[in-house]
């Protein structure tokens, strides 16, 4: 192919057109910038179309289902219940598109170029863009890298049948609910699939990941959230895995815990991957961009790369494989671009679960709290004691709110039940604003709700919980 000597020339190029990209994209335009933003297959990236977006659909359809077995007592009443998979494929497919379709609107309305192929770094101010036999050469002031992150497969299982292996990908588009699916991993994609597909019909089992003995969650959550596993009929296994084989159509991984040894056996494997950056094709050896010992690209907290002119955001950058980071990180590198002394910190980045129920969480567990050399208060509600709780039958779950004894800050809050990701927003400003006890004691909150727990899981800090039945003292406690 014959190189072009003509460059066509632009202000700010953007690589990748995912949550990171096209936030970016248009937080230039909205502050002046003329922009061109390059996308070799869809726009919303992974996260619209093979990970958040259909994951989150899945899960809605698994909350539905879940909500329906106790509808009857409302008076609500239907002789048979039947799921149609096919047709939540449909679904699924339907609203990938429509939010698709309003991000390039959205393209269109901010005057942002849009250009389908392949681009790489030809030097530290000219990329080249391929798609089929055309090929095209831009020269930039600025550049955004926001090329994302892929699956990395995992050694363990590399031996299996590669259509009974399902990853992040995937998941979402496996033509059949699996009779028996086993769900490696611990994070929060491992829980909302072991959830949906349960309630869709498979037995289900999850296996912690590299021996672990919980998931990542606070104590008190973990324990709520195995408790809640267990009485959904998903099985957790931990321990280390001995043997992965397969047999005809089943797949069978051995497993070893205090020298006992157990076989999980599936009709799939989902397996929560690491992953690997995108980076390989963009030519960055050509201009001396840094990239850790995994690949990733080093930034500060401007997104700013080794090439001062130069950006990158999101999963391709490493840490959390998080859209909420990926969109933040896009407006800050816009806004540093343009001038404005804007920067990144994740330090209050908030965990969340789509699963039945939600999880939610931010700031310090209560091991991580003691660690880091706190002396801890701890107060924690039982959604159960919950009248808007109790009225819409979401009983299950609890909120932990952690503090700093000495100076009464807010250091962490922990919520698993109905509406824990709406409600841990409260949680992030308090942490963002530096919030004590009492500033969450002050507020009114809104009756009936669920938001009514924050406030009785604060109130339990000093043992005032109101809905909640204070414990018998023991004898001696009382003699004493």
């Amino acid at each position: 192919m014959v190189v072009g000597e003509l460059a066509y020339e632009r202000d700010l190029l953007i690589i990748g057109g995912g949550p990171g990209g096209y936030n970016a994209a248009i937080r230039a335009a909205q502050l002046g910038k003329s922009v061109t933003l390059i996308e070799r297959e869809q726009l919303g990236g992974v996260c619209l179309n093979k990970g958040c977006i259909p994951s989150k659909v899945f899960t809605h359809a698994a909350d539905k289902l879940y909500s329906y077995q106790k509808n009857e007592q409302l008076g609500i009443e239907c002789d048979t219940l039947t799921f149609n998979y096919s047709k939540l494929e449909k679904y699924k497919n339907k609203i990938v598109d429509q939010l698709r379709q309003g991000v390039e609107a959205l393209c269109q309305s901010n005057q942002i170029e849009l250009l389908m192929g392949n681009a790489f770094f030809l030097s530290e101010n000219k990329i080249g863009v391929e798609k089929d036999e055309q090929y095209e050469i831009y020269q930039f002031k600025n550049a955004i890298i926001a090329t994302g992150c892929s699956p990395k497969s995992n050694k363990l299982f590399s031996k299996l049948d590669s259509k009974k292996v399902l990853n992040h990908w995937s998941i979402s588009t496996v033509r059949e609910v699996p009779d028996r699916l086993i769900i490696y991993g611990s994070d929060y994609i491992t829980l909302e699939m072991a959830m949906s597909f349960r309630a869709f019909g498979s037995t289900v089992s999850i296996l912690l990941d590299d021996g672990k003995e919980e998931f990542p969650f606070d104590p008190a959550i973990n324990r709520e959230l195995e408790r809640i596993l267990k009485k959904k009929k998903i099985a957790i296994f931990k321990g280390v895995i001995k043997e992965v084989k397969e047999d005809g159509s089943a797949v069978m991984i051995d497993v070893v815990r205090k020298e006992s040894v157990k076989t999980i056996i599936g009709s799939y494997l989902f397996v929560s991957n690491h992953y690997i950056p995108n980076t390989k094709e963009l030519g960055l050896e050509r201009i001396g961009i840094q990239i850790d010992q995994d690949g990733f690209i080093v930034t500060n907290e401007k997104c700013q790369t080794s090439v001062n002119h130069i950006y990158a955001v999101g999963d391709v950058t490493g840490g959390e494989q998080l859209a909420i980071k990926a969109i933040k990180e896009g407006k800050v590198a816009s806004e540093a671009i343009s001038g404005i002394p804007s920067e990144i910190d994740i330090t209050n980045i908030p965990t969340i679960v789509r699963a039945v129920p939600p999880i939610a969480s931010v700031g310090l567990t209560e091991n991580e709290a003691i660690e880091s050399g706190y002396e801890i208060s701890t107060g924690q509600f039982s959604l159960n004691g919950n009248g808007f709780a109790t009225l819409i039958d979401k009983k299950e779950g609890l909120i932990k709110v952690i503090i700093d004894k000495k100076s009464q800050l807010i250091l962490g809050v922990h919520i698993i039940g109905e509406g824990a990701v709406e409600l841990i927003s409260t949680g992030i400003h308090a942490l963002e604003m530096i919030a004590r006890e009492e500033d969450l004691l002050f507020p009114l909150y809104p009756h009936p709700s669920i938001n009514e727990g924050l406030l009785e899981a604060i109130e339990a800090l000093s043992g005032l919980s109101i809905h909640t039945a204070q414990r018998k003292k023991s004898k001696e406690i009382a003699q004493f």
